[in-house]
């Protein structure tokens, strides 16, 4: 799609000799607006999520309920600052980096499909 926006931006008017020069502001501002698009639509998202995330893994407590990246389900038992000690069922508790938290399985059950 993006491979198309360059071709019809650096494509030559129709019945314009061969060797004239494009004019370097209308190529700057294409440049420009690439850029622009790029940002919001790949990096905002990405940073407004991330943020959500940060967010999400900072206001744990004991008893939430959470998911690990690997799949695993379980409890917050305690939360440190860059772990929780997690409940995995029965007598096992997990060492977990915050990190690898992926998300709050209630989501999950309130979503319809």
């Amino acid at each position: 799609m993006i491979s198309l926006i360059f071709i019809y931006l650096m494509s030559q008017p129709a019945g314009a000799s061969g060797g004239g020069q494009s004019n370097p502001m209308i190529t700057f501002l294409s440049l420009i607006l690439v850029f622009v698009v790029f940002y919001f639509f790949m990096i905002r998202p990405q940073m407004k999520k991330q943020k959500e995330m940060n967010t999400y893994r900072s206001s744990l407590k004991k008893g939430d309920k959470v998911v690990t990246t690997g799949g695993i389900y379980g409890r917050v038992h305690e939360v440190k600052d860059n772990y929780i000690m997690m409940d995995a069922g029965g007598d096992v508790r997990l060492k977990i980096d915050k990190s690898a938290l992926l998300r709050d399985p209630s989501t999950d059950e309130k979503t319809t499909v």
